[in-house]
């Protein structure tokens, strides 16, 4: 009996016109809301590995300082402005008056200075200093230049100090721009100098004029060593074209020399005194005096 009042009941119920309406519009909402949580649920997925995936970029990637400092060559002392240029760097196309002074006379013989020599204004002794960072590749004592020490660069930059009277670092050290590799002192090779420290820049084992290079990065040397490069190519090609031109002349000419060698004829008869005197004379005359040339140069 309680089935059969049960039956017309969900009958009644599914005859109401807003049943199944309600019905489609509950199971849209579902799908809806199911897509919608799924769409999410990617995205904070996918989000997550760009995050591993940054986080691992940045970390094989460190960071660069961009303000990273870049050394400039600076005088061999603490204080550039208690000391002056006793003897100068050597110059090829100085006047002649600076090559003089820049001559070291030692052993009877005179030196061009592949360096330059500092001293203090009062003559006494002072502390020598690296001029740029790098490793110490020589410190040793010198009979004859006193204690020298090497201190090897990037990009084939040496310095080099001589005339110490001490050294305070050994081959190998590294050391630091403006720290106290010794003292300045006196070297049998330029007495005249009296208490002072020969400094050296050299560029690929080429000393260069340290006083071209004071308060100058290294790319200063390289740029320079590269502009060198190229004059030495362009002055090479020339020598070569002229060379060439020189050796293609002579053998144009080679077979009209051969045209006017004639064989001599045995039957002629042989020149009168008379004639040979005009000869002589003739042959004088066209001969230049060799004495007179190396007069004139």
């Amino acid at each position: 009996m309680r089935e059969e009042q049960k039956q017309p009941s969900l009958k009644r119920f599914f005859r109401k016109r807003w049943v199944f309406p309600a019905i489609y519009l509950s199971c849209a909402a579902l799908i809806v809301a199911g897509a919608l949580w799924f769409q999410v649920g990617k995205q904070e997925k996918s989000g997550e590995n760009d995050t591993v995936k940054n986080g691992t970029a940045q970390q094989e990637n460190p960071a660069v300082p961009v303000n990273e400092t870049v050394e400039n060559i600076a005088m061999p002392v603490l204080d550039p402005n208690a000391v002056q240029v006793k003897t100068p760097f050597y110059d090829d196309n100085a006047s002649e008056q600076e090559q003089e002074a820049a001559l070291v006379f030692y052993d009877h013989t005179y030196h061009p200075n592949q360096g330059i020599d500092l001293v203090r204004q009062d003559g006494k002794t002072f502390d020598v200093t690296a001029a740029l960072s790098g490793t110490v590749t020589k410190a040793e004592k010198d009979p004859i230049l006193g204690y020298v020490v090497e201190i090897n660069h990037e990009q084939g930059v040496t310095t080099v100090y001589q005339s110490l009277a001490d050294a305070k670092v050994e081959a190998g050290d590294t050391v630091k721009q403006g720290e106290v590799i010794g003292k300045a002192g006196q070297s049998e090779f330029n007495k005249q100098a009296d208490i002072h420290v020969h400094f050296e820049i050299r560029k690929d084992g080429k000393p260069v004029n340290p006083i071209d290079y004071i308060d100058k990065p290294l790319t200063a040397l390289t740029d320079k060593a590269e502009d060198n490069a190229g004059t030495d190519n362009a002055n090479a090609s020339e020598e070569k074209n002229v060379t060439s031109s020189d050796e293609t002349a002579p053998s144009e000419q080679s077979p009209a020399k051969e045209t006017e060698q004639t064989p001599a004829d045995d039957n002629k008869t042989a020149p009168s005194d008379h004639e040979q005197d005009q000869h002589d004379d003739t042959s004088s005359y066209k001969t230049p005096d060799a004495s007179i040339g190396m007069a004139r140069s």
